[in-house]
């Protein structure tokens, strides 16, 4: 099982050592910002090439390291760009992608969105070329793409996670920032993830830490909402059907934390919880150690009923059941707790105006 970093990095461990291990992390830390200052400074002045996809591009990122909830992010906004009819692909570095070659977020997005093609590749223009040239996109969403400069964009979607916003107000490896919290001023909107899992006092003060960089963009608030509960072989129950049931967790996510907290929320009793690294493959001897955990859960008092996983976890299980016991996930829908019309039309905007453009270049020709 991964080791949780998060009570070290936030202060709540307090104890001698973890407190030096917290000073030489901030010394390691210092050295990390100076170089993300200067490639970001390598950008902003021009003197590193930035290349265009000849399409919009909408950029999804983060700011911290871990799981933000980017996933649902991407999904709605293909959705909303093929229901206005454009043709859309992902694109994305690919990171940990197996002999398959893509990774668990490309799998659990080609089951949320078959009609949407999916290009990985380490070189995001490339990606963008082989999008545009070869599938004939018409709009790019780029998954993960806030730091990727180098692919021009027209939108740039900051996502922050309202249980962990600012990466314990460090960059790496003292917090989780990948970059200087004033890289914010280059977001054009921000989207709050997971608000529901804190409070209104803690949204507006994560609203006031953007507000004090990224001057007059628009924040939009949302929910992570679980619909249902489903198996690798279609089988679905309602979300409600978790209300009183022992469950034991297997995720291998940024963070886990929030999933446990958002199968709380369904009523369920969460009796254990096996955490493994972000983007685990699954290993034969992780499955060996997953099949004996839930063998040793099974002899306890608090034997449960089902495990649940996330989806970008269960592509790559691939089965209903571990040691018996029926292994279900939860897929993970994007609720506005804010207005989302303000988004919807700025997309319109965006792609109205590429339409327009290329009516002016077609009647040039």
């Amino acid at each position: 099982m991964s080791w949780d970093y998060r009570p070290l990095l936030s202060g709540q461990r307090k104890d001698p050592l973890s407190t030096l291990a917290r000073g030489a992390l901030w010394c390691t830390s210092h050295f990390y910002g100076l170089g993300a200052r200067y490639r970001r400074r390598q950008y902003d002045t021009r003197k590193r090439e930035i290349c265009s996809a000849d399409v919009p591009v909408i950029s999804v990122g983060n700011l911290t390291t871990g799981g933000t909830g980017k996933t649902p992010v991407v999904a709605d906004l293909c959705r909303r760009l093929r229901a206005m009819n454009h043709r859309v692909a992902i694109i994305s570095r690919g990171y940990g992608a197996g002999g398959q070659g893509f990774n668990d977020e490309a799998l659990e997005l080609q089951e949320r969105l078959p009609d949407v093609p999916h290009v990985q590749h380490p070189d995001r223009v490339e990606a963008a070329r082989i999008a545009v040239e070869e599938l004939a996109a018409e709009v790019l969403v780029m998954d993960d793409g806030f730091q990727h400069r180098r692919l021009k964009r027209d939108l740039d979607i900051l996502v922050v996670d309202a249980t962990c916003p600012f990466g314990f107000g460090h960059v790496l490896p003292r917090g989780t920032l990948r970059e200087p919290i004033d890289s914010l001023s280059r977001a054009d909107w921000v989207l709050i993830t997971r608000v529901d899992q804190v409070t209104e006092e803690e949204v507006a003060e994560i609203r006031s830490t953007i507000a004090q960089y990224a001057l007059d963009c628009p924040i939009l608030e949302t929910e992570h909402r679980p619909s249902t509960v489903q198996n690798s072989l279609g089988e679905w129950e309602p979300i409600e059907s978790l209300c009183d049931q022992n469950v034991a967790l297997i995720s291998a996510i940024g963070n886990p934390g929030a999933f446990k907290q958002t199968v709380q929320s369904c009523g369920a009793n969460v009796v254990a919880h096996y955490r493994l690294p972000d983007h685990d493959a699954f290993e034969r001897s992780t499955r060996d150690k997953l099949r004996r955990w839930v063998e040793q859960l099974k002899s306890t008092d608090q034997s449960p009923a089902r495990l649940l996983c996330t989806h970008k976890d269960a592509v790559k299980l691939a089965t209903d059941a571990i040691a018996g016991v029926p292994l279900g996930f939860i897929p993970i829908e994007l609720a506005y707790r804010t207005s989302e019309e303000p988004l919807q039309l700025r997309l319109e905007l965006m792609m109205g105006g590429a339409v327009d453009n290329q009516s002016s270049r077609d009647d040039s020709a």
